[in-house]
């Protein structure tokens, strides 16, 4: 097209909406690709093949089936991890999983109930003193007015469970490894889950990717290529793929090592049912600290975190009886069941890959592969499987030819500053937790301090077990800040220290669950939109480390707003539905809202002709207000014929009595329009007016967003 040709489509936009802004020229690539020469390059047999059978891996492979992407998955654990891991699903994560033939009811369903976690308790010991209790749902939480989904509290491997089962429904072959199987050199990766496969070469180049991945089969260690046109590397924060490409992290490494020991305990869950049920409590005494994840008090289920300091302590420190004791220890009492299934390190990053996307945007980098945060918030998880929502119909898109390559830019344009913005977000969150700890008079960052200043003198000096007794006195003497006889109220010290800590929870300064601005209120800035000068300019408000409401926004980038709406046909049935509800999962669909106004018609007649050109699907919906039954007719397929694919639904008002319109919602007016993205966020916006050239603007708009030179 050139630079002529992109001031022409800029200005045509100009012309219709003057407030439209100039969309960066960067978005254009100068070598680009239609999507059949990228996905059908030399030899290239398989679109996609994922690195990493974790939940983003598996919720990527479950859309991209879904939009008709063949793929495969590769992990090079031998079978699938039963420790729980991450465990809060954010709103944004469940409304992705109300699509995935349901997960997010069963989620729902199988999760313990929420008065089982809505707290956070701080407290001596389990059955020691209670220094102070967060609850961290509010009413508005369950009425499902911003969302039509509801955070859970679910572990990982339970997730990972309930979407292998649905892998398997839409054809998948789950293949979990033993020494004596592997795949035959030849045979065929499409709709395979393949375990106890290591990807441990790529070679991008010749328009494919070649993965070397390595099996055990007949007890020897063997190796096959396999080709794709794209590799999603969504191997864990560890990740080979990362390593493979040579993609640097970038942030603060090692904000803190810990001892992760996974037990179960039923006797202990009951207790804690009975008196003082919540997710997570955090213990302080003179014998010890840490910080226990109840993941499902019903079945008895705990993960212990300690903080842990090599080289003076190793993981033999660590054994199942050294770590029962010092769970007997922060429990208050001995367990009569107490079982240790798991016992293993771990280190807390703070990082955000440099790139996401390497090897001419055909090696691209999702969920932890791409940023490591602390888990502070839960937004490691989340974050990837938004990721995946992300990538997942842009990679469609190009399979399909709808799209050029250049519509891969747009996955790290979008997603990284969201990385960016979620790290802070977590650092902030886990400088709340320590603000704990240093009420008491442990501050952690001496305790670090200590530790580096070991390390660095008389590390190279003494021997192991004598620098591992001085770190142990020392440690041993910051708990004594934590004994009865001080941290009481008689104490003056002890009085003023629970003082502060109660301001500190009273404030909502210590660590929190929610965040709803920022789980549902994102932004995209700039990608796969067409941005407008009337959309909120410059960067997000800066992390606070506190729970902000999320404000309903219609501005470009944005998720679209979620409002329950009757489907209006021919059915005596009643349906209502979400807005979020009306974009397809099942294909790569845009959404254009409109009103039932003659001008809105001819903008959507406009669409539908544009689509067909550049090979794109759109359904329209019409709007209609709600209003008590005054003998209308609301239907718009004659007013659109001979377009089929409409929708006419009416907006449903809350029961509360709330009369928010759906415009008004959206900050706009009825004779504005709306088209979104098939994840759901807004790809442009008219907000009070129909282009004058509804066919030209149209066109000029779907070239944007699919990257169309």
């Amino acid at each position: 097209m050139g630079l002529l040709g992109l001031i022409k489509m800029v200005s045509r936009i100009s012309r219709n909406n003057s407030r439209a802004r100039v969309y960066p020229a960067r978005y254009f690539q100068s070598r680009d690709l239609s999507g059949s020469n990228f996905f059908h390059g030399k030899d290239a047999k398989l679109p996609v093949l994922i690195v990493g059978a974790g939940p983003v891996g598996l919720v990527l492979s479950i859309l991209l089936t879904k939009l008709g992407v063949k793929c495969a998955l590769v992990d090079k654990a031998t079978c699938f991890s039963k420790h729980p891991q991450a465990h809060f699903i954010n709103n944004r994560s469940m409304e992705i999983f109300r699509k995935l033939d349901g997960l997010a009811g069963e989620i729902e369903r199988s999760q313990p109930p929420v008065d089982l976690w809505r707290k956070f308790i701080y407290c001596t010991s389990l059955s020691g003193s209670t220094l102070g209790t967060v609850d961290h749902m509010q009413p508005q939480d369950f009425e499902k007015v911003v969302s039509p989904a509801s955070v859970a509290h679910f572990s990982q491997y339970k997730l990972t469970s309930l979407m292998l089962k649905r892998l398997e429904n839409l054809g998948f072959n789950v293949q979990i490894s033993k020494e004596s199987d592997g795949l035959e050199l030849d045979s065929d990766v499409t709709g395979k889950v393949l375990m106890g496969h290591e990807c441990v070469a790529i070679d991008a180049n010749n328009g494919s990717v070649t993965a070397t991945v390595a099996f055990l089969k007949g007890g020897k260690r063997m190796e096959r290529n396999i080709q794709c046109s794209i590799l999603v590397g969504a191997d864990g924060a560890g990740s080979a793929v990362r390593r493979l490409t040579n993609v640097e992290m970038r942030g603060e490494r090692d904000l803190q090592k810990l001892i992760s020991v996974h037990f179960m305990s039923r006797e202990l869950g009951e207790y804690l049912i009975n008196n003082r049920p919540g997710m997570l409590f955090f213990i302080f005494n003179t014998g010890g600290i840490g910080v226990l994840v109840a993941h499902d008090l019903l079945q008895g289920e705990f993960v212990l975190q300690i903080p842990y300091y090599p080289p003076q302590q190793s993981l033999s420190d660590f054994s199942p009886e050294m770590c029962k004791m010092l769970i007997f220890n922060l429990v208050g009492h001995e367990l009569s069941d107490l079982n240790v299934a798991d016992i293993k390190p771990w280190v807390m990053h703070a990082e955000v890959a440099e790139k996401f996307m390497c090897c001419e945007n055909r090696v691209i980098l999702a969920g932890d592969a791409a940023h490591r945060f602390p888990p502070a918030g839960g937004f490691g998880m989340n974050t990837g499987i938004q990721d995946a929502h992300n990538l997942a119909w842009k990679i469609a898109a190009l399979v399909q030819g709808s799209a050029k390559s250049s519509i891969l830019n747009t996955y790290e344009t979008e997603r990284r500053p969201i990385a960016l913005f979620n790290t802070s977000l977590s650092i902030q969150n886990f400088r709340a937790a320590m603000s704990v700890p240093s009420a008491l008079g442990l501050d952690p960052t001496i305790a670090n301090s200590v530790h580096r200043f070991i390390n660095k003198t008389v590390g190279s000096i003494l021997p192991t077990g004598l620098q591992k007794a001085i770190l142990d006195n020392v440690f041993a003497i910051g708990r004594a800040q934590l004994s009865e006889s001080l941290l009481n109220e008689s104490n003056p010290l002890g009085h003023q220290r629970l003082s502060r800590l109660k301001s500190i929870f009273e404030g909502g300064k210590s660590l929190q669950l929610q965040f709803p601005a920022e789980d549902l209120g994102f932004r995209y800035q700039e990608g796969a939109i067409v941005p407008d000068n009337e959309s909120g300019a410059g960067d997000p408000e800066a992390p606070s480390g506190r729970r902000r409401d999320y404000v309903p926004c219609a501005e470009p980038g944005s998720r679209l707003p979620h409002m329950y709406v009757k489907v209006l046909s021919d059915s005596t049935r009643e349906v209502i539905v979400s807005t979020l509800d009306l974009v397809s999962i099942d294909k790569v669909e845009f959404l254009l809202i409109i009103s039932p106004l003659q001008e809105s018609y001819e903008l959507a007649r406009a669409t539908f002709e544009v689509a067909k050109e550049v090979k794109a699907n759109v359904k329209v919906c019409v709007i209609w207000p709600s209003r008590s039954d005054d003998g209308a007719v609301r239907d718009s397929k004659s007013a659109l014929a001979p377009c089929e694919n409409v929708v006419d639904v009416m907006e449903v008002k809350e029961e509360s009595g709330g009369e928010a319109s759906w415009w008004s919602i959206c900050k706009m007016t009825e004779r504005g329009s709306i088209l979104v993205r098939p994840d759901e966020h807004i790809a442009w916006r008219m907000k009070s007016s129909v282009p004058s050239e509804p066919t030209l603007h149209m066109r000029d708009v779907f070239n944007i967003i699919l990257g169309k030179q």
